[in-house]
């Protein structure tokens, strides 16, 4: 294959995994906690017979975006955002631990508190359940106080598991939840605040992904037009070869 037409096309190709990247964050700029997916290019030496004097760009999701959305005040109860940096741990359906910002919970049929994608949120004793209540008040520590039906008295039920690692020791799932490099739990971190009532929004900046969108697509009809050169290129050699 002409070395020319196989960059321009490896080239289209990586700049369409990182529009995939690009629309994936658009397409969750109103999720709850989201954090957005960062996309970078990177030089790449075409390796075959002979030296290397072709290099290519290949796409790869370099990390995320941990900045910290906008915080909403909603006045429901189970609505918590994170006042500072830290995430609520949650049961990831899998029998591991994971960590995820987006604090608009709720409570199954069976009473067990869970976020809203349905992962159940883990206390400092273990998957939170809530027994029938009249009352449900969540701290800013974490603390969840209950009044029991048909009781007169208070109680602290348990405390949301809130962890703190940092950055480079949590990797994101294709599920868009945060788990430990490691593979272990986070120890719980008192210093982690919570604003009841509350939602923190998506981090990501939707003018800013748009005109990423716009670039992309124009580095895309770049490449589409050098395959095309290339082609005729490869045409007109043709015919020259032929009047020989």
């Amino acid at each position: 294959m002409d070395r020319m037409l196989y960059v321009a096309m490896n080239g289209a190709q990586q700049i369409l995994r990182a529009q995939t990247v690009v629309s994936n964050n658009l397409a969750n700029a109103a999720t709850t906690g989201f954090r957005q997916d960062l996309a970078t290019m990177r030089s790449q030496p075409v390796i075959g017979d002979g030296l290397p004097t072709r290099v290519y760009a290949m796409a790869e999701r370099s990390g995320v975006d941990f900045t910290a959305g906008g915080i909403e005040t909603t006045g429901r109860d189970l609505d918590v955002a994170l006042k500072t940096d830290g995430y609520l741990a949650i049961d990831d359906g899998r029998g591991g631990e994971a960590y995820t910002r987006a604090g608009n919970l709720r409570i199954d049929g069976g009473g067990r508190l869970m976020t809203a994608d349905g992962h159940v949120l883990l206390g400092e004793r273990g998957p939170i359940v809530i027994p029938p209540v009249d009352k449900l008040d969540i701290a800013g520590d974490g603390t969840i106080s209950i009044l029991p039906s048909g009781e007169t008295n208070v109680v602290a039920l348990d405390r949301i598991k809130l962890v703190r690692p940092a950055a480079n020791d949590l990797i994101k799932g294709a599920d868009g939840l945060l788990r430990s490099k490691a593979g272990g739990p986070f120890a719980p971190d008192a210093s982690v605040q919570l604003v009841p009532g509350a939602l923190e929004g998506s981090n990501v900046n939707t003018a800013h992904a748009l005109v990423s969108m716009i670039e992309l697509a124009r580095r895309y009809e770049t490449q589409v037009k050098l395959m095309s050169a290339a082609d005729d290129a490869a045409r007109s050699t043709d015919r020259l070869m032929s009047l020989s």
